[in-house]
């Protein structure tokens, strides 16, 4: 089937655990790209023997060390992973028939999370993800955290698709990047004003257990489902809590 080229971009530190996993999904892409940001395992050793074109550049924020590896691709449709996520079988069959003949600017792939010891069940909702695009026609945004590709144009969700987020192997992992990710947002919301954190603080987390564990059938994965939808609620109070404890400071000029 003859289709458009393709460069599969990852940034990486320390990824040595899931890199090879990540990149033997892969290894079919017309280019891998892989900019490094100093790690000290052996991430660039097996990106190298991936055969990945291997940079290294200093971290300085999610959005543009992303942007970089996306401009170092040799090709205009661009595969954007981290360097924790596994292509499912079969993904890269729907991958290459839609850049057979692609018509939209980008591509959206859901997503399955890792729950602790399991997976999340195929049968749930499975959030679509930004992934395959264009990249004349689509750039990183500047949202702290949580960066995603923009694309100017249509953009289609392939659901027969997937790819597994391999990153949270235990509770207390997923605990810490809750801590982290909810720091790092606080400059963004901030900049973006938003009030009544009080309200949001008290009404949010419960809406936002129920939309995970039963609108978005968590509960199919057991106590996993369940263990990681309060996780997510506890990650909808707390980046309302620091924000309000941010505004807090400001208001006293700290």
């Amino acid at each position: 089937m003859r289709r458009e080229p393709l460069s599969v971009v990852v940034i990486t530190y320390n990824n040595a655990d899931t890199l090879d996993a990540c990149l033997s999904r892969v290894d079919w892409a017309d280019e891998i790209v892989v900019l490094d940001s100093g790690s000290t395992d052996d991430t660039v050793a097996i990106a190298r023997r991936h055969g990945a074109r291997v940079a290294v550049h200093p971290f300085d924020d999610y959005g543009p060390q992303k942007q970089r590896a996306i401009d170092m691709a040799s090709h205009d449709w661009v595969l954007n992973l981290d360097a924790d996520e596994i292509l499912s079988p079969g993904t890269r069959e729907v991958i290459e028939r839609a850049l057979a003949d692609p018509r939209h600017a980008g591509f959206r792939l859901p997503r399955r999370e890792r729950m602790f010891w399991t997976v999340q069940h195929r049968l749930s909702w499975r959030n679509g993800h930004l992934r395959l695009f264009d990249r004349r026609r689509g750039r990183m945004n500047d949202v702290e955290v949580h960066a995603a590709v923009e694309v100017d144009g249509p953009v289609k969700t392939l659901r027969a698709a997937d790819f597994v987020n391999d990153g949270d192997g235990d509770i207390a992992a997923r605990v810490e990047k809750i801590n982290r990710y909810t720091s790092g947002m606080v400059a963004h919301k901030l900049r973006k004003r938003q009030r009544f954190t009080g309200l949001r603080m008290v009404f949010y987390p419960p809406v936002f257990f129920l939309r995970q564990y039963v609108g978005k059938r968590y509960f199919l994965s057991g106590w996993a489902g369940f263990i990681a939808s309060v996780c997510g609620a506890f990650y909808a109070f707390l980046k309302y809590a620091k924000l309000h404890e941010a505004y807090r400071r400001e208001r006293r000029g700290q």
